[in-house]
């Protein structure tokens, strides 16, 4: 039905980021399970037995899958992103080796002999999988109450890795000991890797020297882990990890007072400044002034939204990252259109927190007041202090005046002297807009008949003094006689929350994070600001994103730490043995808290989430550890033989679980295509956790089980 040679062009279309963010969590996923697979081999030895682990990652992989599209999940950046195919398959790593180790040492053939010690092989290390598994799945609850944002982030994610863990704990008590019986029916052949026979011979000494001196080994320790906390403060903190939608939504703000035409030739110059300038970068430029009342973020023609949608990164010539660009076409922009204020962020970003906070930058700062000219000076004063703070950007503050206006202020003595009321001034005021007088009919059609003054007459204060108003006595009476006529500046909007007035100051953050920001922000502004009587001062954005989920947070990880101990008591009905497990959960935070330090990573929700997990995954080998001391102990060993001898039999299941849980996260923590932003700190915490975690269990868990144990 379009004219000929009119065609529709798609500017901007959301399936090609969420195409690329797919893309990077497929790649993640398929890297990571085949860095497991490969370690599973390399540590195993055994072919059948780390193909029959392997075997679980499809599986569980489709009961996921059905799980997730009869709830309702979709597949997407953090629902599968946070799979990690290592931790999915430590329950059948732990039950494959002790059946491999089993059948080898006592030279088992024949398939009755073959079912019956992959059975005990099985059930020896059943009950310690099953808790420690079920401890990992236990620490994802608390997950599931997370609300606002960060809910409708990261319940998906906990919901698919809850049921991939379940899915894989059947399989590792069901499947895997029956494939096992049916794959060694003729027995298997136990001959240690040379990996493993490495990792034997470095351990052996080395926790000889560990049990000779554990409390010295403890105080190490402990004293590493409140080493870490000190980063905590230098690391900062923000919402979620800014996801790069690899384009750039731009904000012109001009006077309240400027013109249709006039918004419309800027918005103009800034498309034909953008193409002109950054042919190598930008691909398209598209541009929308002003926005219907009823739309769901009104705003005036003195705003225009510029879409700028980039070329890939690889064809740039005049940036080499997208921070640098943005600085570079801020600094064009203010050279060659000026007069206006920039303000940049991305599409999906910037209505996202339009619709979630009110403002189109990272922090809006509130203040609410009874006075419009005390708010303007007040906020003026803001917006002058956050310019000194370092990381402040895109610095704006709604304009509260500034528009003009035409005042009529009726003479109500002179309209008295005429015979006239405010009804009559009212009627030719009206008629500046324009007033229906009367109706044409032409058939069944109407037509109102309007009556409107001309645009230079609305426009001038002398012409409107000159209008003559009818009053008795068939008497003609200019409006200049009846009324004061002036043109003032009035105010544009006058913006309401919590039914006060109020005033917003936005501001962007660059190369810094939001909670380190936000507390110099506060500082400078209590020192530079004097908030009068009865005005007050709130900050909201992503801050209050981020202090909302911390509050909830607060509750949540607390609550994953009692289960955890909990069902550890659970377990082995004793407070020993479950303390000194659970020491593992908060000593394990200090490789996470290193490693962001070493990345450069602030601390996020998507960073807390990965602490949650980590407390869980922390717990599984230590779990399986102790299980087999207290079995070596039943059989009538001496208690620090037990602990030396376990320890060295489970050498190999606590490395593979430990590698391949973090080689797992690995493609995660150093990918850098689309989406990457939001896992990185969650796969960052993880890995780190899980190198100390694996330390304390081999070393620093044998040590003190030994001296406090029973």
């Amino acid at each position: 039905s379009l004219p000929e040679g009119v065609t529709l062009e798609t500017y901007y279309d959301r399936t090609e980021l969420v195409e690329r963010t797919i893309k990077t969590v497929a790649t993640n996923l398929l890297e990571g399970g085949v860095l497991v697979i490969v370690i599973l081999l390399l540590l195993l030895g055994n072919v059948r037995g780390g193909l029959l682990v392997a075997s679980i990652i499809p599986a569980s992989m489709l009961a996921t899958l059905i799980v997730m599209n009869q709830l309702g999940v979709s597949g997407n950046l953090m629902s599968l992103g946070a799979l990690d195919f290592g931790l999915i398959i430590d329950g059948a790593v732990v039950i494959v080796e002790n059946t491999v180790r089993t059948l080898g040492h006592r030279r088992t053939r024949g398939e009755e002999s073959v079912r019956r010690d992959v059975l005990a092989a099985s059930v020896q290390v059943a009950r310690p999988v099953l808790f420690a598994v079920g401890i990992i799945i236990l620490v994802y609850v608390p997950i599931l109450t997370l609300q606002g944002i960060e809910g409708k982030m990261f319940r998906p994610m906990a919901i698919t890795v809850i049921t991939a863990l379940i899915a894989a704990l059947v399989l590792s008590l069901t499947f895997v000991p029956a494939a096992a019986s049916w794959l060694y029916r003729n027995g298997v052949s136990e001959k240690e890797p040379m990996l493993s026979r490495l990792a034997s011979s470095a351990y052996k000494p080395l926790l000889r020297r560990a049990m000779r001196h554990p409390w010295a080994l403890a105080a190490i320790v402990v004293g590493g882990f409140a080493s870490s906390l000190l980063l905590i403060p230098r690391l900062g903190a923000e919402f979620i990890p800014t996801l790069d939608e690899g384009a750039i939504a731009l904000q012109a703000v001009r006077p309240a007072a400027v013109s249709l035409e006039e918004s419309l030739a800027a918005t103009d110059r800034i498309e034909e400044s953008l193409l002109a300038n950054y042919p190598d970068e930008v691909d398209t430029v598209i541009s929308r002034t002003g926005r219907a009342e009823i739309a769901t973020d009104p705003m005036g023609i003195e705003i225009s939204d510029i879409y700028v949608m980039l070329k890939p990164e690889k064809q740039w010539k005049k940036a080499t990252s997208k921070a640098a660009l943005v600085a570079s076409i801020k600094e064009t922009l203010e050279h060659e259109v000026p007069g206006q204020n920039f303000s940049f962020s991305q599409p999906i970003e910037l209505r996202t927190n339009e619709l979630i906070s009110g403002s189109r930058a990272d922090i809006a700062i509130n203040l609410y007041g009874p006075d419009l000219e005390e708010l303007e000076r007040v906020g003026d004063q803001i917006t002058a202090a956050l310019r000194g703070v370092e990381g402040a950007a895109d610095i704006q503050a709604d304009q509260l005046s500034g528009l003009p206006m035409l005042e009529i202020r009726a003479d109500r003595a002179a309209l008295g002297r005429y015979g006239l009321n405010t009804h009559d001034v009212l009627d030719v005021v009206s008629s500046m807009g324009g007033r229906q007088v009367g109706e044409v009919v032409e058939g069944q059609q109407r037509y109102a008949i309007q009556v409107r003054l001309p645009e230079e007459a609305r426009e001038s204060p002398e012409v409107m003094r000159d209008l003559l108003i009818s009053a008795p006595g068939r008497r003609m009476v200019p409006l200049g006689q009846l009324a004061q006529i002036e043109l003032v500046e009035g105010p544009s909007v006058v913006s309401r929350s919590n039914v006060q007035r109020r005033r917003t100051i936005q501001v962007n953050v660059r190369d810094r994070d939001i909670a380190s920001f936000v507390k110099d922000a506060r500082a400078r502004i209590k020192e530079k600001v004097e908030t009068p009587p009865g005005y007050v001062v709130t900050w909201g954005g992503q801050f209050e994103n981020l202090e909302e989920a911390s509050e909830r947070l607060a509750i949540a990880v607390p609550t994953a730490l009692i289960l955890i101990f909990a069902l550890l008591y659970m377990t082995y009905g004793s407070l020993r043995p479950a303390l000194l497990i659970y020491l593992n959960v908060p000593l394990a935070t200090t490789g996470g808290l290193i490693a962001l330090w070493a990345r450069g990573l602030p601390l996020s929700i998507s960073a807390a989430v990965g602490f949650i997990a980590l407390s869980g995954i922390a717990v599984l080998n230590g779990v399986v550890m102790v299980s087999y001391f207290r079995e070596l102990r039943e059989e009538g060993k001496a208690l620090e033989q037990a602990c030396e001898e376990g320890a060295l039999l489970r050498l190999r299941p606590i490395l593979m679980t430990g590698l391949t849980d973090a080689i797992g996260f690995l493609p995660m923590a150093l990918a850098t295509s689309a989406g990457a932003e939001v896992q990185r700190p969650l796969a960052t915490v993880v890995i780190g956790g899980l190198i100390t975690a694996t330390a304390i269990t081999l070393f620093l868990l044998p040590s003190l089980y030994a001296k406090l144990g029973e």
